[in-house]
């Protein structure tokens, strides 16, 4: 009796259906919600992986990364800025990945030196000016900003932001601090208001005729044309004859600690292929991070431009050093 009840025990077992998770992958992002989950409905709905994630700002989540150490269930952290992605291999959460895919869609000066990194979508800070105001001829370069023909012409957003930070460590890169900082003092000297809190008000304030000139990431600019396109307001691309207009990006790469490597890597090198591409820069209207991949034709109407070949990763290198620049310079 006992054998026939273990011979019996062991038959359904083995007729048992064998329960397999699903693949998946737990992503920690500072792009918001609308940003990611087309791309990742997508992927899902093409693999079957499971993408988990929570989305916060970029300093939370890398504390966050730093605190859970091994225990941490992200696979994946994807970020805004250079600034930020430098911060996150600086501290020892991101691990360096081989991947010949990525190496070919990525553009070595937007990734990692090391592959901790990559870019996935590029963001140009250019000059906004006011068209009534305005004439691009009289437009040329950052540098031209701390000229004291625009004092009291020019608005900045606050230097809080990462995104003033890595511009002002690009200019260190190409200047050397002390020239880069008579710059900041001259464009400190020019302002016509104290900093703003975002691009949006910003744009705004030229709008308003509070200021003629500002220094704004490019997808602002192209948010507030959806809502006013008749906006006098237009892009101007600086520095053509010489650096390039500052480009920034958005990026990825595999926390160290990951549970699941190598669903992540081929997730992340999905999101530097073609498909990937034309959504994640058209959802915010950025730019593709892939060269081969176009820009939506919103963004695509802006214009062409040369765009500073600098590695993005020097904005995080030099990021401690534009701060304090910035602080000497009475850049609040």
């Amino acid at each position: 009796m006992l054998k026939h009840l273990i011979s019996l025990l062991v038959l359904v077992a083995v007729a048992a259906p064998v329960m397999v998770s699903a693949e998946e992958v737990v992503v920690y992002s500072a792009r918001k919600e609308h940003l990611i989950k087309p791309l990742f409905d997508r992927y899902s709905e093409k693999t079957g992986v499971e993408i988990n994630y929570i989305t916060d700002k970029a300093g939370p989540l890398l504390q966050r990364l730093k605190a859970e150490g091994k225990r941490t269930p992200a696979d994946m952290l994807i970020t805004v800025d250079a600034g930020n992605l430098w911060q996150a291999a600086d501290a020892g959460v991101l691990a360096g990945i081989e991947s010949p895919v990525l190496e070919q869609n990525i553009p070595a000066h937007l990734r990692d030196p090391q592959n901790r990194w990559f870019g996935l979508s590029v963001r140009a800070r250019t000059i906004a000016y006011s068209t009534e105001r305005v004439k691009p001829a009289e437009l040329s370069t950052y540098e031209d900003l701390a000229d004291p023909k625009w004092q009291g012409r020019l608005c900045l957003r606050t230097s809080k932001k990462v995104y003033n930070q890595s511009l002002v460590a690009s200019l260190i890169a190409r200047h050397g601090e002390k020239e880069a900082e008579r710059i900041v003092r001259g464009w400190v000297a020019n302002l016509a208001a104290p900093p703003f809190s975002n691009d949006t008000k910003t744009l705004k304030a030229v709008l308003a005729g509070r200021c003629d000139v500002a220094i704004v990431n490019t997808y602002y600019f192209g948010r507030l044309q959806k809502k006013q396109p008749d906006m006098k307001l237009a892009l101007f691309w600086p520095n053509q004859d010489s650096s390039g207009v500052h480009i920034n990006v958005s990026g990825a790469g595999l926390t160290r600690y990951a549970k699941h490597p190598a669903a992540a890597q081929r997730l992340l090198e999905w999101l530097s292929g073609e498909e990937a591409q034309a959504m994640f820069a058209g959802l915010n209207m950025e730019y593709p991070a892939n060269p081969r991949v176009p820009a939506s034709p919103e963004v695509r109407a802006w214009g062409e431009f040369k765009a500073d070949d600098l590695n993005v990763a020097e904005l995080g290198r030099l990021q401690g050093a534009a701060i304090r620049l910035m602080d000497r310079a009475g850049y609040r």
